[in-house]
Formats: C-alpha cells, structure tokens, sequence
C-alpha cells in the first residue's frame, strides 16, 4: 500500500459506493487478502447506534491490528468520538494498516454527528498515520453527497465506484452471443452472484431452469435481501416499489395498486425511491414541457425479480419452480419488450457519433398520456426539454421478426406527431432480428454490445 503525499499526512480515504450485492465488500475482503496488512473490517448492522458501536469495539479487539487488545480492556464507547479515538491509538504509527467501516450509511443514518466525528478524527489523528480508511456504502445518495462541498468529510476522500458487469462483460464471462448476453444482463442485472452460478455457455432458459430449482439460488435470495436492507422499517415505500415493479408506470396507476395510497404518501414513497436510485422518473423528450412522468425500476435484476421471482418464492420452496417458470415464459416477451428500453437508450447514448447524428446530447422516449403516440427512442441536443430533436426510433427486440416496411410506415406516422421532429428528422431501427425495411439506419445487438467495449 502506497503511503505519501502531503508531509506529516500519509492516511488515505477512500469512498467506494455502488449497488447492493455488487460485489463492494467482496472487493475490499480480496484486496485485504493480497496486501496482507494488518487490518479492521467492520460492518454496520443498522440496528442502532449502541449496537453498531458494540459492534466496532468488538471487531477491533479481535482484529490483526498490533494494539487491537486497547479494546478489549475498555467498555463499548458512547460515541464515534470515542471510539475513533480509541481506534486511532491501536494503530501502527511505523508501518502500514487498512481500516474498512462497510456500510457506512447506516452510521450517519443513527447518528447525525457521525460524518462530523469521522472528519474530526480523520483531520487530527488518522490522516497523520499510515492508515487507508475505506468507506463502503451501497446508498448512492448518501455516499455521494458524503463528499460534497459543505458536509464535514468533503474532499478528504477519493470516490470509487463498483458497477454491475455489463452485457459486454455478461457476453464475454459466459460465451453468449450479443442479444442472449443482452437477455442473462435484463435477468441478473450485471451482479456476480449470479453470473457465477450461471452455466457457461447456457441460454437463459436453461438457466432460468436451474436457479428456480433451488430455493438458495442467488437469483432468488439476491432480490430478498436487497429489499430487507433498503427497507428494514419503510412499508409503504416496499409496496411502492412492488406496484413498479409489477408494471404500473404512472403516478395515479401505481397508488392504486399500492392499495389505495393517499397521494401524500405516494409522493414521499417515490422520492425516498428515487434518492436511493431504486426507482427512475423518467420525462418525455421533445421540444414541449411535459408532466407525464413515468417510473421504473432502475436496477434490471430487481425488477425481473419483482416481476417474477419474488412472487414465485413459495412454488420454489415447496419445489414448483416449474410454474414460475411457466409464468416468465407466458410474460417473457412483453416483460422484456419494454426492460430492454433503457438499456438500449443507455447504449445509443454510450456509442454517441458512432451511431447518432451529430448534436446528439440525450436518448430518451416519447408518450402521451394515451400513449398516442408512444415512440421508443428520441435524439435531442438536451433534455428533457429540447431546442432540436435529432432523431426518431423504433425498438423491435423479438426473435424470428424483423423490422419491416410496415415498422417503418408506424414510425414516420410517428415522427409526424412528435413536437420539434420534422420531415427529413433522421430515423433509427434497433431490431433484434435484423431489419428489411429500405431508408432507415438499422442498429444490430452486436453493434449495440460495442458501446461496452
């Protein structure tokens, strides 16, 4: 581990973030194991502060840092004051350790002191030791705004991020053609759990098969334990986000199927899930200020999970994956018709001037509150509102059916009805199955997978 940098300062922090069961805390462990430091890793409960503080006390003392006994010779501390100080003189001033606090925004949750705290020791008495403080939070939000001007801790740590594998990675990891990495990325959402236990090689219904045999299987805990970790004590928020996730969209549509939600706690449930990064509010894009907003889960796996598997969990322990089954196959192509959106709007975006016209800035969607048009893709200079639409396009992702002249007749009737596009708008096909239609741009999935590379 590299020590330096501002004199009498060699502490270091680190702030590593990204989705839960991504694999954060697997990292840190593996990088622990190869440096061979003497270390501290923690990880918050989210219990209470007593109990999370008990915690710490307890993994110090029987931790490998050389004065780790300090701790067991003290009652649990009271505070976070305490017990980085306490922490502070169990560390080596002569030689390199490596002190690891795993989910992290459970802390500042209990205790609005805590960030002031860790500032305060780091400032005095961590930075002054050859010590790497890492900082792991699965809360997005929380562990950006961490770093930002005005809180306690900012610019004293350097941000990491640890996202899911792409479908990129997916096609590579299990030898998969484009649109069948494309399909294991919209079930497992990029998480290693689950491509690991996925079998080489294997289509997704073989796959699907093999998990929904075994009630452990990562594809089903996966989701469950996801839920109980963001959601220890906020009911209506699960409910919200379970009405997403069965299909509903729009504001009024997911607080019935919330069963009956006052708008009031519709409202506060959406901006919790939206905070967490849960759930997308997602605009119109076109030249014209819009209030139809939509909602979807952002995280593929959960909201496959949420589709399909959550409510499928009893038939798997009473060994009837075969039904679940049965359900994803009668759902499969409508389900995964409208989760391919984002990820392909994603890609465009990625690939920019490589395949969108030039000024292209944002990759969105149209639709009306009939949906009256609705229209897969729109190129804009900006967004959500637009000073120039620079293209029009269609999503066609089924097998054996390609996008054809009647596909591109619907789309130019579209592009017609959609504000600031125009006549000679350039348009774009992204079809699963190639394309016949004559006069259009037609992106392929294995050009969509380059945007990965």
């Amino acid at each position: 581990m590299r020590t330096g940098g501002r004199s009498g300062r060699p502490g270091r922090a680190v702030l590593l973030r990204g989705r839960r069961r991504v694999g954060k805390s697997r990292l840190v462990e593996e990088f622990l194991d190869r440096v061979a430091l003497p270390h501290v890793f923690f990880t918050a409960v989210g219990g209470s502060q007593g109990e999370d503080l008990a915690g710490f006390a307890a993994e110090v003392a029987s931790s490998s840092l050389p004065d780790a006994s300090r701790f067991a010779d003290f009652a649990a501390p009271r505070s976070w004051d305490a017990a980085l100080s306490l922490l502070a003189s169990a560390l080596p001033a002569d030689s390199p350790s490596v002190v690891v606090l795993d989910e992290m925004p459970y802390l500042a949750r209990e205790d609005p002191s805590f960030e002031g705290a860790l500032q305060k020791a780091f400032d005095r008495t961590l930075s002054k030791l050859p010590v790497l403080l890492v900082l792991i939070g699965s809360d997005i939000a929380v562990m950006e705004q961490l770093n930002t001007y005005g809180r306690p801790f900012y610019q004293r740590g350097t941000e990491m991020v640890v996202p899911p594998l792409t479908p990129a990675d997916i096609a590579n990891m299990l030898d998969l053609d484009p649109a069948d990495a494309f399909d294991a990325y919209l079930v497992s959402g990029g998480l290693p759990l689950i491509l690991e236990e996925w079998p080489h090689g294997a289509g997704l219904w073989d796959y699907l098969a093999h998990a929904l045999a075994r009630p452990t299987s990562a594809l089903l805990v996966s989701g469950e334990r996801t839920l109980a970790a963001e959601f220890p004590t906020e009911a209506q928020a699960r409910t919200v986000l379970g009405a997403i996730g069965h299909g509903e969209r729009t504001f009024t549509l997911i607080g019935r199927a919330a069963g009956g939600l006052n708008p009031g706690s519709v409202k506060r449930s959406l901006e919790l899930l939206t905070t967490r990064r849960m759930v997308a509010a997602d605009l119109p894009l076109s030249n014209r200020p819009s209030r139809e907003t939509r909602y979807r889960i952002e995280d593929p796996y959960l909201r496959f999970w949420l589709s399909f598997v959550g409510p499928g969990i009893a038939a798997v322990e009473r060994g009837r994956g075969d039904r679940v089954l049965e359900s994803i196959r009668a759902g499969w192509t409508s389900w995964r018709g409208r989760a391919i959106e984002p990820v392909i709007r994603e890609a465009l975006w990625r690939l920019g001037e490589d395949q969108l016209p030039e000024g292209t800035g944002a990759v969105g969607g149209y639709w009306t509150r009939t949906n009256d048009p609705e229209i897969d893709l729109v190129g804009a200079d900006r967004s959500p509102i637009a000073k120039k639409v620079t293209l029009v396009g269609s999503i066609k992702w089924l097998e054996n059916k390609p996008f054809d002249r009647r596909d591109l007749a619907r789309l130019i009737t579209h592009r017609g009805r959609l504000p600031g596009a125009e006549d000679d708008t350039p348009l774009l096909a992204i079809a699963r199955s190639g394309c016949t239609a004559e006069g259009i741009q037609h992106v392929s999935p294995e050009q969509l997978l380059k945007a990965w590379y």
